[in-house]
C-alpha cells in the first residue's frame, strides 16, 4: 500500500471508485480544479499494486482544515484503509499546525459518522438541505492542538 499525491493521470481511476451510496458526485472538472486551481487542496490517492483503491481530498486554509472527500472502494471497506488516509490527513494537519478539522457528512451515513466519531469528531450543527437531493448534513469538527499546544 502506498499513499501519494494525486495527479491529473489519476482522475479517471478516482472517478471509477465505487465507494458507496453516500459518495458525493465528483466529476472530472471538479477534480481537475482541485489539482490545478485550488491552492489550498491536498489530494491523495491510496494505491495497491498501482491500482487506486482510495482517495482523500482536504483543504488547509490558515489554521483550519476541511475534509472535502475520503473514499475507499466499496469492496475494500472495513479493512482499515480509510484509517490510513485519515491518519495521513491528521499527520499533515499536525505539521501545518491546524487548530481544527471540519467536514460535512450525510445524516443517514451512520458508517461514516461512526468512523469520524472514532477519530474524535463531534457533531457541531446541522446543515439543512446541504446535498443536491435536499438531504441534510451534519457539520462535524475535530479540535486539534495547532498553535495552542
Amino acid at each position: 500500500m502506498m499513499i501519494r499525491r494525486m495527479t491529473e493521470n489519476d482522475i479517471d481511476a478516482v472517478l471509477e471508485l465505487k465507494a458507496g451510496e453516500f459518495q458525493p458526485a465528483w466529476n472530472r472538472d471538479m477534480l481537475m480544479s482541485e489539482l490545478k486551481d485550488n491552492p489550498f487542496a491536498q489530494a491523495y490517492v491510496l494505491t495497491e499494486n498501482d491500482k487506486i483503491i482510495g482517495f482523500l481530498d482536504f483543504w488547509i486554509t490558515f489554521e483550519t482544515a476541511q475534509l472535502a472527500n475520503i473514499a475507499i472502494e466499496t469492496n475494500r471497506q472495513r479493512q482499515g484503509l480509510g484509517s490510513l488516509l485519515m491518519n495521513e490527513m491528521l499527520e499533515i494537519c499536525d505539521k501545518e499546525m491546524c487548530e481544527m478539522i471540519s467536514l460535512e457528512v450525510h445524516v443517514n451515513n451512520q458508517t461514516a459518522i461512526s468512523f469520524y466519531e472514532h477519530y474524535g469528531f463531534i457533531k457541531a450543527s446541522l446543515r439543512k438541505g446541504y446535498y443536491e437531493d435536499g438531504c441534510d448534513a451534519h457539520l462535524m469538527i475535530k479540535p486539534l492542538g495547532g498553535n495552542y499546544v
